[in-house]
C-alpha cells in the first residue's frame, strides 16, 4: 500500500450531531456526546458537517460549536472541522478561524447549489489549502451538492501539499479506485454501508454517521480489516449493515439518527427546520431495527 498523505486520519472519524434544546445549541449535551466518543476510542470528531446540520447554524453558532469541540476534546482525539461553503470567501473565513482555534484538519464540502465547473472546484479548494496550515479533506458528495468532483480534478488537487484526504461519498467504487490509483491521498468512506467495500480497494477509514450510536462496532470493523482480519470485518459489516441503511434510508440524514439518539436517551432529537422529525411507520421501523441490534435493551438496562 502507498504511503499516503493524511494517513494519520485513518480509522474512525464520527460526524457528530449538533444537539438542540428549545431551539438553541445544547452545549451540555454536546459535551456528553464528545466524552462518549472519546471513551469509545473514536480517533477524530467531525463537527458541523451535514450530520451536524451546518446549513441551519448561524455563523456564530458554527464557530462556537467548533471551538467547544476542540476545547472539550483537548487533544484526546483529533478534530476535523466542517468549514466548507459554496462561497469561497466564507469557506476561507470559517477555515481560518477553525485553524486558529486549534482544529487538526478541515472537512471541505464541494460547493453546492452554484455547481462550479471542474476548474472552479480546483480553484476553490486550492484557495482554501493555500490559506491555512492544517490538512484539507475534500468532501465529494454529488447527491447533495448536485455535481461530482471528477477524478481528474482530484488528481490535480492531490498535487497541492495541503490537500491530504478525500471523503468519498459518490457511491462509486470505481471512482474510489481511480482516486486511490492516481493519487497519494487518504480516502475515507462517506457512506457507512460502503465502508468495508471501500477498505477492500484501499480506503483507510470512514467519516461515520452510525458511529454516533455504535462507535465501538464501527471502529472494530475498520481495525479488523486494517489488521488483516477480513473475515472478522465482514462479520461486523453484515451486523452493522441494517443499522447503516436505516440511518440513511428512512429519511434524510440526520433525521433518523436524531430519532435513534432520542430513543436511546442520548439526545433530545430536536431538529431545525426545514428538517422535520421522523414519524409514524418510519419511527416504528427504526425502533424495530434498534431492538434487533440490541441497543434498546442495553439503553433500558442502563
Amino acid at each position: 500500500m502507498k504511503n499516503r498523505k493524511g494517513s494519520e486520519f485513518a480509522g474512525l472519524s464520527v460526524a457528530i450531531v449538533t444537539p438542540f434544546r428549545d431551539g438553541a445549541v445544547d452545549y451540555a449535551r454536546l459535551r456528553e456526546q464528545i466524552e462518549f466518543q472519546i471513551a469509545a476510542g473514536t480517533g477524530c470528531l467531525v463537527p458541523v458537517g451535514t450530520t451536524g446540520e451546518s446549513p441551519t447554524l448561524t455563523h456564530d453558532e458554527h464557530e462556537r460549536v467548533i471551538s467547544e469541540v476542540i476545547q472539550i476534546a483537548a487533544g484526546r482525539c483529533k478534530v476535523m472541522a466542517g468549514t466548507g461553503s459554496n462561497s469561497t470567501a466564507e469557506a476561507l473565513r470559517l477555515t481560518s478561524r477553525a485553524a486558529r482555534e486549534g482544529a487538526d484538519a478541515t472537512l471541505q464540502v464541494a460547493p453546492y447549489y452554484n455547481k462550479p465547473t471542474q476548474e472552479g472546484f480546483y480553484q476553490h479548494f486550492k484557495a482554501v489549502a493555500e490559506a491555512v496550515d492544517i490538512p484539507v479533506c475534500v468532501y465529494n458528495i454529488p447527491g447533495r451538492t448536485g455535481k461530482n468532483i471528477e477524478p481528474e480534478t482530484i488528481f490535480r488537487l492531490a498535487e497541492l501539499p495541503g490537500i491530504t484526504m478525500v471523503k468519498e461519498a459518490t457511491g462509486s467504487l470505481d471512482q474510489c479506485s481511480q482516486v486511490l490509483t492516481t493519487t497519494d491521498l487518504t480516502v475515507l468512506s462517506g457512506d457507512d454501508s460502503l465502508t468495508l467495500p471501500m477498505l477492500s480497494v484501499g480506503a483507510e477509514g470512514v467519516v461515520s454517521v452510525v458511529g454516533n450510536i455504535v462507535p465501538e462496532d464501527m471502529l472494530a470493523m475498520v481495525r479488523r480489516f486494517l489488521d488483516g482480519d477480513a473475515a472478522g470485518a465482514m462479520e461486523l459489516h453484515y451486523r452493522l449493515f441494517g443499522l447503516c441503511r436505516e440511518m440513511l434510508g428512512l429519511a434524510t440524514n440526520p433525521i433518523p439518527l436524531k430519532a435513534a439518539m432520542r430513543i436511546l436517551g442520548r439526545d433530545t432529537g430536536e431538529l431545525r427546520l426545514p428538517m422535520t422529525p421522523l414519524e409514524g411507520p418510519a419511527e416504528a421501523q427504526l425502533l424495530e431495527t434498534l431492538k434487533s441490534y440490541g441497543l434498546v435493551g442495553e439503553a433500558v438496562e442502563a
